[in-house]
């Protein structure tokens, strides 16, 4: 695996008391050749100003957007600074495990994939929860049942942020959606052109509305329409 270069995609929006320990995960992972694109999205809680007096030599290219645009339009900004082979998306919340990348990197040994997605649906994630977390955990079952069938797949997890995909397919797929949304938008225009989306199991360890959670349930409906939008209406 020391062969396939990793681009990493760090969409970031007020997360100044988890953003440095992210990065740290990621630089701490050995024996992976890895390109980090941290694009800051307009944070205004001192996030913007911690990166640039303590990132600024541990990752590769930081962007910082002029106004709040939403995390798909921070992926989209990324795109064409993107030199890996393969890229995918890390939250800077402490969500998802960078450690996780590993199950990527172990499933392309066994077989060629294009694109691979981490669910934790597949996972051991789901102990303890309080009623916004079941609700949440609800709703991407249901969402993804949809996806499942509108778009013809078996998938567990369709949004999942850790999303691992050839470089050159994943520009192929020219992505316009700016919100929360653009995982629906992937899945729909992957699902389009035929690819197989492979899973493996992740870690997941997820927020509260209070611990700085942002997704909310106009996302869910926003997620359905966009599902319909690039199944259906755009050719």
């Amino acid at each position: 695996m020391n062969s396939i270069y990793l681009s990493i995609v760090i969409p970031c929006f007020n997360e100044k008391n988890t953003i440095l320990k992210v990065i740290n995960q990621i630089k701490r992972l050995k024996n992976i050749k890895k390109q980090i694109i941290l694009i800051d999205d307009k944070s205004n809680d001192g996030t913007r100003e911690l990166i640039k007096k303590k990132l600024g030599k541990k990752v590769n290219r930081i962007i910082f957007h002029k106004k709040n645009m939403g995390k798909g339009a921070c992926i989209i900004t990324a795109t064409k600074y993107l030199s890996g082979d393969y890229m995918i998306i890390q939250d800077a919340d402490l969500e998802y495990d960078p450690n996780d990348y590993w199950k990527f990197f172990n499933m392309l040994k066994n077989k060629h994939c294009d694109v691979i997605y981490g669910s934790r649906v597949l996972g051991d994630n789901y102990k303890d929860l309080n009623f916004s977390r079941r609700f949440r955990i609800f709703a991407n079952f249901i969402l993804t049942m949809m996806s499942n069938i509108i778009n013809r797949q078996s998938i567990t997890d369709a949004h999942t942020c850790y999303k691992f995909i050839n470089v050159e397919l994943f520009k192929k797929l020219k992505l316009s959606t700016y919100d929360f949304s653009i995982c629906v938008e992937i899945t729909t225009k992957l699902s389009k052109l035929g690819i197989k989306i492979n899973e493996v199991p992740i870690s997941y360890s997820g927020r509260t509305f209070s611990e700085g959670k942002k997704i909310k349930f106009k996302d869910a409906i926003y997620a359905f329409y966009t599902l319909i939008k690039f199944r259906y209406l755009n050719k």
